[in-house]
């Protein structure tokens, strides 16, 4: 088949797609416009630490493929750790995409508005992604900014979701990682051996979530409920001879 004719079948399933997709939060939904720059060309992908908490984006569970991404889509917070298929839309660019190309990036950081146009200012939509990310999509010239199409995706993780466990005494910070399902955890609850019961707590940045219980030395379980309404409790998760900096790794997973 000739270039040309696998160009306008892909361009036509985007299309299809982008008409009759839908889904709630988490779930496959339509094709939206966007644009997309990369950032770190010197830097090493995974050590960007940025506005979602995340130390580095492999012990998280993400690998290479992140994205800071505008105010509209960060959500104050609330998208860290959201899946996003993203296209460069060749139509619109065709010099600098890549035809045929999709890679699915997570949302790592924020990419702050400058308030004087630029493209992390509302209403755009931008993904700021790893050049890894962004060189699937498209060559990496001169021009800098691509148009690009994307949509909202489950995340597929290995292993089970990650809580790694920081703060001091009565002050106790959580950052979880390595969320399945719609990735984007919008309440969490937490339970020491000793509480009398379930404990809310509040994001206080990014991926991390806080409480002001004193739960030291005590073995500790957690319920997630992620912005799609799914949720999973992960009893006796964190065994009692934990430790401030420690990570552990569940046995269950968001479908």
């Amino acid at each position: 088949m000739e270039e040309g004719n696998c160009s306008a079948i892909f361009l036509s399933f985007l299309i299809l797609v982008w008409v009759f997709g839908s889904g709630a939060n988490g779930q496959v939904n339509r094709w939206l416009p966007g644009h997309s720059t990369f950032y770190g060309a010197s830097q090493n992908p995974t050590t960007v630490g940025g506005a979602c908490g995340y130390d580095n984006t492999f012990h998280a569970g993400f690998g290479v493929n992140t994205a800071a991404v505008s105010g509209l889509l960060f959500r104050e917070g609330e998208a860290c750790g959201a899946c996003f298929q993203v296209t460069c839309d060749a139509q619109m660019d065709p010099k600098w995409c890549l035809r045929r190309t999709i890679v699915t990036v997570t949302a790592t950081n924020f990419c702050p508005p400058n308030n004087h146009g630029g493209w992390c200012d509302p209403p755009h939509r931008h993904f700021d992604m790893s050049l890894p990310a962004f060189s699937r999509i498209a060559r990496v010239g001169s021009e800098g900014i691509i148009p690009v199409l994307y949509r909202r995706v489950p995340c597929k993780r290995a292993g089970g979701v990650r809580f790694t466990l920081k703060g001091q005494s009565n002050f106790n910070l959580v950052m979880i990682s390595n969320v399945g399902g719609s990735g984007d955890v919008k309440a969490v609850q937490l339970k020491g051996s000793k509480t009398s019961g379930w404990v809310a707590m509040h994001r206080n940045w990014g991926a991390n979530w806080q409480s002001n219980v004193d739960v030291r030395n005590q073995v500790l379980s957690f319920w997630l409920t992620l912005v799609d309404g799914k949720t999973l409790e992960f009893s006796n998760g964190v065994p009692s001879t934990w430790r401030f900096g420690d990570t552990f790794a569940s046995q269950y997973q968001f479908s």
